[in-house]
């Protein structure tokens, strides 16, 4: 994120290659129709080894799948899986890095051929397909009871199905505004003071039109090079979400009527798509718009800071506009889980743990760029402090500006039609009839698929 998603470094990284393209979602969509269908709606696969139960079968040998990120997530992971070996003789994990462009079409063909590994990595909106499918096991008896108390609420958030924890992330997402002070100073612009002092969308759009009318052509850079990809939802459903709308109703996760294309989501982004008709908007097809100075405002993911801040001395990170209901932002990242078949519960668990530390969880945000993941972590963080511009994704994730993707197994089916319903709104289309569009797609799914009955409702 997706999401998606987002995203984490790598995420958004990936969402700029076009890791996620519409192709792509179809063949995932239908490899989870087949998956659904042998598994007969939901559930299945059974634990070859059980849940965890505290003991460790050893020594026993574990194979640990890996998204082939950025270079220094590439390397990180690779060190840990090192020190992780040398700290005991009871689990040695085999680590196998996977292309990220196409990670989750082999996470799901393998699921379909039985071939998962003992420890899987993930994008965090797949989760609850994963755990309805019966590809995940629970990982909440794994746990000690202060491993829980560690974690940042977001964490908790993203990783919960049916009332239980599926996954567990060792770093999160901030998506924000980035731009100048000195621009802002120089004409004359407020410059808000976190989320609750967000720039309205109104506000947003009158200081665009004045950082047009100051010489920037195109002032906004809302990373549409980055395509028709978990891109879409992760960085422009907080629109919908801060009208007061959203991709579902999330008391039942039955429907999308009434909540995504509700007058308040149809208004948020008519003034979305407001800001293309009025030639605001760079396409930035270079990836380049806000380092070469062409547009002033950056609508971005957390990992921008560190490139925009080594061009600039004076980058600001501010809250994302506010359509009526407080400025929103998007959560969720990679994170690591248990497949139902693995061999050993307790031994793949260790693996996470030892992942989860405080000092490894500093050691993969220092790499990645990414929040951390725990409380300790984001004190030890040299790079997220109080004093910093990203301290504003902290406070997001600590409190409630961020928002998960929704928590149900048509996640896959929302996020393709949300992402086809922004495509059409960027070219010019009826706002009301492609968020109706969008609706109707969802509701089908979920009604072809019985309203994706938890595990406990399918018995």
């Amino acid at each position: 994120m997706m999401h998606a998603a987002d995203g984490s470094g790598s995420t958004m990284a990936r969402y700029a290659t076009g890791g996620w393209s519409r192709l792509r979602w179809r063949a995932v969509l239908a490899v989870l129709a087949l998956v659904a269908a042998a598994c007969g709606g939901g559930g299945g696969e059974q634990a070859a080894g059980g849940a965890c139960d505290g003991t460790v079968e050893g020594p026993v040998t574990i194979q640990v799948w890996f998204h082939s990120g950025q270079g220094s997530e590439r390397e990180t992971i690779e060190q840990q899986v090192q020190a992780f070996n040398d700290s005991q003789e009871d689990v040695q994990a085999e680590l196998t890095l996977l292309p990220e462009g196409n990670y989750n079409e082999q996470v799901q063909a393998a699921a379909a051929s039985g071939d998962l590994p003992d420890v899987l990595d993930f994008d965090g909106p797949f989760l609850y397909n994963y755990a309805w499918s019966g590809h995940l096991q629970p990982v909440d008896a794994c746990m000690d009871d202060e491993f829980e108390s560690r974690l940042l609420p977001s964490i908790v958030e993203q990783s919960t199905y049916a009332d239980a924890l599926y996954g567990i992330g060792t770093f999160d997402s901030g998506l924000g505004l980035f731009t100048r002070r000195s621009i802002l100073e120089d004409n004359d612009i407020r410059v808000p003071d976190g989320w609750d002092d967000a720039w309205t969308a109104e506000e947003f759009t009158e200081v665009a039109t004045t950082l047009r009318d100051a010489g920037y052509d195109k002032p906004l850079d809302l990373k549409i090079n980055y395509g028709q990809t978990e891109w879409y939802t992760y960085g422009f459903s907080p629109i919908v979400q801060s009208a007061g709308g959203d991709l579902i109703n999330r008391d039942d996760f039955q429907s999308a009527e009434g909540v995504l294309n509700s007058e308040a989501s149809v208004t948020a982004l008519e003034t979305f798509q407001s800001w293309f008709n009025d030639d605001l908007v760079d396409f930035n097809e270079d990836d380049a718009a806000f380092l070469d100075g062409r547009s002033a405002i950056s609508w971005a993911v957390h990992n921008s800071y560190p490139p925009y801040s080594e061009a600039f001395d004076d980058v600001v990170v501010l809250p994302l506009p506010d359509f009526g209901q407080g400025a929103r932002t998007g959560q969720g990242s990679w994170q690591w889980g248990i497949p139902a078949s693995a061999q050993d519960a307790d031994a793949s668990w260790a693996f996470i743990d030892f992942l989860m530390r405080d000092e490894e969880v500093v050691r993969m945000s220092d790499a990645n760029g990414a929040p951390p993941a725990t409380q300790p972590a984001v004190e030890a963080s040299q790079t997220y402090t109080q004093d910093s511009p990203l301290w504003l994704f902290v406070e997001a994730l600590e409190g409630d500006a961020s928002v998960a993707r929704p928590q149900t197994p048509a996640y896959p089916i929302i996020t393709s039609a949300f992402q086809q319903a922004i495509g059409t709104i960027i070219d010019g289309g009826d706002v009301k009839g492609a968020l109706d569009e969008a609706v109707e797609t969802i509701d089908a799914d979920i009604e072809q698929n019985q309203g994706y009955p938890s595990p406990e409702e399918q018995g």
